[in-house]
């Protein structure tokens, strides 16, 4: 296999979401040629299927400076900083026009299916380190192509791989066979057929972040709604009830993901929503007319519902990184320097600094995972997170060192924590802060909900001021 030299070659970004554009423009601000490939028809396919989901956070802090500056030349200018926009004019009105001002250094329908070193399959040590990338893809027909790369930047997030209703992270029993009832988005209550799905039924939402706190507040709306006349929620909690189950409220840095997490108070308060908590699903059954009853693994059987929400989180779809020697963490599938920073395991409260090529560097040097594939199955990642991440990587692969290891970036607290030890603690009693110092939330009235944040989905409930 013959392979041009090294410093010839671009450097392949999976992905053409917000993280891997951002990193493209990184690499040309560089000087660095890359080449992004991305699975969808279009770029920003995965933030299209959630396009009416609305996030938490502002114009200002979903647009990458690199990226704005690519954008400055075609006549681009920003939406008001201090709006929210949705999934739909993130994609429409920044991430489309990013990918076009790229051209054809993005290949849209080119679905990765393996990257390796040229030559040496994981095994194999002889010259391993100078032999360049090589990266199988294929397009929508499923005609399969190779590219050769200098580096590999892994930007494809976990959105094609929800987590499971489970509790034990495999399928519950029966889930499979119950898919036409399951989803595992937030379900666009504004589309006609979507709705009727939804209205007057009893519908249960499993899970306890931001996804969670959205599906509440929509299915809340509807059954307040003309239409939506006994339409109820039941809410699935793996823990318990806590002043932190919420998330930061009005401590939130975030304003609009505290409020978030209000609506979702006010949709248990106000009776559109019953919470079961300690619960962890681990059969999905049928009762004689076809609705789904959840069974709990302490024997629980919850009334039958009509329909069922799964949120509870993302993993990383890995398998296409099989031959390349990658450094993870054995729990949460994240990069090994990376993972004590965001393990919700361990984590107390407040910021997780800061980070870049360092901490997302592997045993296979040149390949880095970004965005919120980095995180692995970890919760609660910002869009500014994955900016400076992809920063400080184009920066390493560039050989300016300097730059790479500089910090550019100062985050807002994250108003999320898991305490100490207590993540997902079924016995978590009312009133327990979990080790956190934020006052239990106090409802506030909303209008339309506003949603999950710039790239999270399941992050868990806290409100925390820091370490």
């Amino acid at each position: 296999m013959n392979a041009p030299a090294t410093t010839e070659l671009p450097v392949v970004v999976i992905g053409a979401g917000p993280a891997g554009l951002a990193a493209a423009a990184h690499l040309i601000d560089q000087g660095i040629e890359p080449l992004v490939l991305e699975a969808g028809r279009r770029a920003g396919a995965a933030v299209r299927e959630w396009a009416h989901v609305r996030l938490f956070s502002t114009w200002g802090e979903v647009v990458d400076p690199a990226a704005e500056k690519l954008l400055a030349p075609t006549g681009w200018t920003r939406p008001d900083a201090a709006t929210y926009p949705s999934g739909g004019d993130w994609a429409e009105q920044y991430i489309q026009p990013l990918a076009d001002a790229l051209g054809d250094r993005v290949r849209l329908d080119a679905t990765v299916t393996g990257v390796s070193r040229t030559g040496r399959d994981r095994i194999v040590d002889a010259d391993r380190e100078q032999q360049p990338f090589v990266v199988h893809f294929a397009d929508a027909d499923g005609r399969e192509e190779r590219v050769f790369a200098r580096a590999v930047i892994d930007a494809s997030g976990t959105w094609a791989t929800p987590s499971p209703a489970g509790g034990s992270g495999l399928a519950a029993l029966g889930e499979k066979a119950a898919a036409e009832q399951i989803t595992y988005r937030v379900p666009d209550l504004k589309d006609p057929a979507v709705r009727a799905r939804y209205a007057g039924k009893r519908t249960a939402v499993i899970g306890s972040g931001a996804s969670a706190f959205t599906a509440l507040a929509y299915l809340a709306d509807l059954a307040k709604s003309d239409d939506g006349t006994g339409t109820k929620g039941v809410w699935i909690l793996r823990r318990g009830i806590s002043g932190s189950t919420f998330g930061g409220g009005e401590a939130d840095q975030l304003p609009a993901r505290g409020a978030l997490g209000l609506a979702a108070k006010a949709a248990v308060d106000e009776g559109h929503a019953d919470a079961v908590t300690g619960f962890r699903t681990e059969a999905i059954e049928r009762d004689a007319d076809g609705r789904l009853i959840l069974v709990g693994e302490d024997g629980r059987r919850l009334d039958a519902v009509d329909e069922v929400i799964v949120l509870t989180g993302f993993r990383p779809d890995l398998s296409f990184l099989n031959e390349l020697r990658l450094g993870l963490d054995e729990r949460l599938q994240a990069p090994v320097e990376l993972a004590p920073l965001i393990d919700p395991n361990q984590h107390s409260c407040g910021t997780v600094y800061p980070h870049g090529h360092r901490e997302l560097s592997h045993p296979e040097q040149g390949v880095y995972l970004v965005g919120m594939k980095s995180y692995g199955r970890a919760p609660t990642f910002l869009a500014m997170t994955g900016y400076e991440q992809v920063r400080s990587v184009a920066a390493a692969i560039a050989g300016d060192t300097e730059s790479a290891d500089r910090v550019e970036l100062t985050l807002p607290e994250t108003g999320v924590c898991g305490g100490a030890g207590l993540f997902d603690a079924p016995d978590t009693n009312e009133g327990d802060g979990g080790g956190c110092c934020a006052p239990t939330p106090q409802l506030v009235q909303l209008g339309a909900p506003v949603a999950v944040g710039a790239a999270t989905e399941e992050a868990p409930a806290g409100g925390c001021c820091g370490s």
